[in-house]
C-alpha cells in the first residue's frame, strides 16, 4: 500500500524530518557513486592494474548515469516512498556483496549495482522536497538537499581511504553498504508521498516538454554550468601541487574547504530564490557570477597571483555549484508532480553526461595550453549558459 498523506496530516517538524531522510539517502548515493575512486590505492596495492582500477571505480557512476531517467518514471508512476526504499537497499545489498567478493567481474557488476540504487534518491528525494514544502521555503528545503552531494563526498574522502589503508578494500565497502542500510530503514519509517491532483481513469497528464521549450533550456543551462563546476572539482587538487606549489595534504585540506563552501552556496541560493519568488532570475545571476569567478581564475592563475588566485580559486568552487539546487528546483516546479521524476532525471543525466567528458577533453586543454585555458575555456561555456535562461512565466 502506497504511503500518502494529505498536506494537512504533515506537520512542520515531519517535513523537516524527511528533508534529513533524503539529505542522507542523497549523501549516501553520493559515497557510493564519487566515492569509489578514493579506493583506487587499496585497489592497486591488491595488484590490479591501474586502468582496470579506474575502470572499476568507474562503475557506479556508469550504473547511475543509465538509471536516472528510469527511477524518474518509476517516481512518477509508483510514488517517492517504495524509490527510495528499494535504491537505498539495493546500495546496501550491492555494496556489502562487493566486500565479499574477489573476482573482478563480479565485482564490476555489483559496484555497477550499488550505482543503479544510487541513481534512485536524485528524483525521488527531490521529489519528496518539491511536494511537501511549501514555494516560499522550497528553494531552502532543495537547497540543502543539494548540499548531500558535496558532504557526501567529503564522508567518503574523510572515511573510505583511510579505512582501506588500515583494513583493506572489503572493510572499506561497508561504509556505503552500512549508509545504505540506514537509509533504507529511514526512508521506509519516515517517508510518506507527497498528495498529487486527483485524474480520472481516461485523463492523462500533460506532458509538460511539448509545445513548451522552458525544461530544455533549463536541463541546458544547468549542462553548460556543470562545466566549470566539473573543471574546478576536478584539476584544483592537480592545479595548486602543480603550478601553486602546495603539498598534497595543504592542497587537499584546501579542496575539501571548497566542498563546504559548496554546500553553503547551494543553501545560501535556495534561500535568495524563496525570497525573491523565483527560481529563474537568482540562476541567471550565478551563470553570469560564474562567467565572472572563472574568467577571474583564469587571468590570476596565468598571471601567477597566488595571493589572489587562491581566494578567487575558493570563490569559484562556490559559485560554480550554487546554480544547482535553483535548476533542481525550477525543474520540478515547472514539470509538475507527473512529470517532474522524469524531469530530474533528464536533468541530472545530462550534468553526468557533461561531468564525465570534462576529465578527458580539458585534461588534454590543459595538457596543450595549461591550466588558464582550461578556466577561460570553462568560462565561455558559462558565458553561453546566460542567455539560454529563461524568463519566468507570466502568471
Amino acid at each position: 500500500m502506497m504511503a500518502v498523506a494529505t498536506v494537512t496530516q504533515i506537520g512542520t517538524n515531519r517535513r523537516w524530518v524527511m528533508l534529513a531522510l533524503g539529505v542522507f539517502a542523497q549523501g549516501t548515493s553520493a559515497v557510493v557513486s564519487s566515492g569509489t575512486p578514493f579506493l583506487l590505492p587499496a585497489l592497486t596495492e591488491r595488484g590490479m592494474s591501474l586502468a582496470t582500477a579506474g575502470l572499476l571505480v568507474a562503475m557506479p557512476m556508469v550504473g547511475m548515469v543509465f538509471a536516472l531517467i528510469p527511477w524518474g518514471y518509476v517516481v512518477d508512476r509508483v510514488g517517492e516512498h517504495k524509490v527510495l526504499v528499494t535504491g537505498c537497499a539495493l546500495m546496501c545489498v550491492a555494496a556489502a556483496a562487493a566486500a565479499t567478493v574477489t573476482n573482478y567481474v563480479a565485482l564490476g557488476i555489483l559496484l555497477l549495482a550499488a550505482g543503479l540504487g544510487a541513481a534512485s534518491t536524485n528524483s525521488a528525494s527531490g521529489r519528496v522536497i518539491a511536494g511537501w514544502f511549501p514555494p516560499e521555503q522550497r528553494g531552502l528545503a532543495m537547497g540543502i538537499r543539494q548540499s548531500a552531494q558535496p558532504l557526501g563526498v567529503a564522508i567518503a574522502a574523510l572515511t573510505v581511504p583511510t579505512i582501506a589503508a588500515a583494513h583493506g578494500f572489503s572493510t572499506a565497502m561497508l561504509v556505503p553498504a552500512i549508509m545504505g542500510g540506514l537509509a533504507a530503514v529511514g526512508c521506509l519509517v519516515g517517508i510518506v508521498d507527497p498528495p498529487r491532483p486527483a485524474l480520472t481513469t481516461t485523463e492523462r497528464p500533460a506532458n509538460p516538454y511539448r509545445g513548451d521549450s522552458t525544461l530544455w533550456r533549463i536541463h541546458g543551462v544547468s549542462v553548460l554550468l556543470v562545466i566549470p563546476q566539473a573543471t574546478v572539482w576536478t584539476f584544483a587538487l592537480l592545479w595548486l601541487h602543480r603550478d601553486a606549489g602546495l603539498s598534497l595534504p595543504v592542497a587537499g585540506v584546501l579542496v575539501t574547504a571548497t566542498q563546504f563552501l559548496g554546500a553553503a552556496a547551494r543553501i545560501g541560493a535556495g534561500m535568495w530564490s524563496d525570497r525573491v519568488g523565483s527560481r529563474l532570475r537568482p540562476l541567471r545571476t550565478v551563470a553570469v557570477a560564474a562567467v565572472v569567478a572563472m574568467v577571474a581564475l583564469a587571468v590570476t592563475a596565468g598571471l601567477h597571483w597566488w595571493w589572489m588566485a587562491l581566494p578567487v580559486l575558493a570563490a569559484a568552487s562556490a559559485i560554480t555549484v550554487a546554480d544547482n539546487g535553483l535548476a533542481f528546483t525550477a525543474v520540478a516546479e515547472i514539470a509538475g508532480p507527473f512529470w517532474s521524476g522524469r524531469g530530474l532525471g533528464v536533468q541530472n543525466t545530462g550534468q553526468h553526461l557533461a561531468m564525465a567528458a570534462v576529465a578527458p577533453l580539458f585534461g588534454a586543454l590543459i595538457t596543450a595550453a595549461g591550466f588558464p585555458a582550461a578556466f577561460l575555456a570553462a568560462a565561455v561555456t558559462a558565458a553561453a549558459a546566460v542567455p539560454l535562461v529563461p524568463r519566468d512565466r507570466q502568471h
